[in-house]
């Protein structure tokens, strides 16, 4: 996600942090390099000339230049300064209201609201405990109303019947009356797409903004669309009391421009950012996290949530307690770890948030892809119980017969315990802990060297 922006900013931080003193030249060619970076990746002007003139200005203010570590404070001003660009903190959805709080989604062709309202759905109901409605008031798009039922039932969410040949209008008055007579805490209205400059479809959803009255008017923003959607959300806030955006396809953008500027230009908040086509692939904005992520420092906390989100809580503990206790880490706690990382999305997703450059990115995802995990999760399971228990018996006869059952070369096997040895140390370095979320905070913020691939 924005790798092409964080790569940038790399570049521009590995040049700042090499001064021993910062001149008012060498704040003026990071600043010109920051300025190019921005604009790359499609970051409004307005918005450039605003964020570098606050950093110039701070950076005049403290006197960067006598600061005994200037490269490190002037990063850190513009890290502060980019989450502050992006909203400083999550603003969470408004539901206080007499149920059912009415979300309604709204947004351009194609930005992906139908998936964001089922997504939206599965966020209320698995992380706020809520009864969700979904109802689909777009007549015009073929199968939208059928896509969102799909969704919804995949999902097992509350799905509220409507067909084309009703007006929009009667479907979310139906709607209503409905979600309140069964009681939903939340009630979630797709609506169809639309270009800004469609004077009938804009009227159109003023009108159902006037019947539904909702808490939340969303716009969706596809990230993919940079400026052109940014702007298309500043119009709509003109017509409608939008409360937030929601960014969609941000794991497809590489830019980022769109994180950057939608709260500068709109004034109104990211909500929620979409990173991936799954029905959980919806989180929280969280500007930090984003930040941390442009600036190449990873995003370990997103991390130790998933950890702690889709791993089995009570095997983790277990693992811990047998650590602790003097016993070893064997093979078939290494395995149940390879299978964390594979539930997790894979080597890549968590290379992502971890805080490693491309470079070493990329030279532990050749070291150990996806694939390779398969391949080992095999071999360990052509192993006897005794040698996953005890892997220091395994001779070069073993080694024969573990690889002619998993169909590997005896170098792989070679390689799984050079890389089992590795992950058996750290582990045994944060047993103490509490295992693998523990063992990931200990790398947050630093250059994790002993990540054991």
């Amino acid at each position: 996600m924005f790798d092409r922006m964080s790569e940038k900013f790399t570049g521009i931080f590995a040049s700042l942090r090499g001064y021993g003193r910062l001149s008012e030249k060498n704040i003026d060619d990071g600043l010109r390099d920051l300025r190019i970076a921005l604009l790359e990746a499609d970051v409004a002007l307005s918005v450039v000339r605003s964020f570098l003139d606050i950093i110039r200005q701070r950076a005049t203010d403290i006197d960067i230049s006598k600061s005994l570590t200037p490269g490190q404070t002037l990063i850190k001003i513009i890290n502060e300064e980019l989450v502050d660009l992006m909203g400083k903190h999550n603003e969470p959805l408004n539901l206080n209201t007499t149920p059912p709080a009415v979300i309604l989604l709204t947004g351009l062709q194609g930005a992906g609201k139908t998936t964001t309202c089922a997504k939206l759905g599965v966020h209320l109901k698995e992380k706020e405990n809520k009864k969700v409605a979904l109802i689909s008031s777009d007549t015009y798009r073929p199968g939208a109303i059928r896509q969102l039922e799909i969704l919804a039932k995949e999902n097992e969410l509350s799905w509220l019947e409507s067909n084309e040949s009703e007006t929009p209008e009667d479907i979310v008055k139906n709607g209503l009356v409905t979600a309140k007579r069964q009681l939903f805490d939340v009630l979630i209205v797709d609506s169809a797409g639309r270009l800004h400059i469609d004077d009938e479809m804009m009227e159109e959803i003023k009108s159902l903004h006037n019947i539904l009255n909702p808490i939340e008017t969303l716009f969706v923003i596809d990230s993919m669309m940079g400026q052109d959607a940014i702007n298309a959300s500043a119009s709509f806030n003109k017509i409608l009391p939008l409360t937030g955006n929601i960014l969609t396809k941000a794991d497809s953008d590489a830019r980022g421009g769109a994180a950057l500027t939608v709260k500068y230009i709109t004034g109104k908040p990211i909500k929620f950012i979409g990173v991936g086509e799954k029905s959980r692939d919806l989180s929280p904005f969280n500007p930090e996290r984003v930040a941390s992520q442009i600036l190449g420092m990873g995003d370990v906390l997103s991390l130790i949530e998933e950890v702690e989100d889709k791993t089995n809580k009570e095997e983790a503990l277990k693992l811990s307690k047998k650590i602790s206790k003097g016993k070893s880490f064997n093979l078939e706690d290494f395995k149940e770890q390879l299978k964390q990382m594979s539930s997790m999305g894979g080597i890549s997703s968590i290379l992502d948030k971890l805080p490693v450059g491309k470079n070493q990115a990329g030279n532990i995802a050749t070291h150990l892809n996806d694939s390779e995990l398969t391949k080992l999760v095999a071999i360990i399971d052509s192993m006897t119980r005794k040698e996953r228990v005890d892997p220091k018996i395994i001779n070069g006869s073993r080694k024969k017969r573990i690889s002619s059952g998993s169909g590997t070369q005896i170098q792989d096997i070679n390689k799984l315990l050079k890389q089992f040895n590795r992950m058996q140390k750290m582990m045994k370095k944060f047993s103490n802990k509490g295992g693998l979320s523990k063992m990931l905070r200990g790398v947050k913020g630093s250059n994790p060297s002993g990540f054991p691939f």
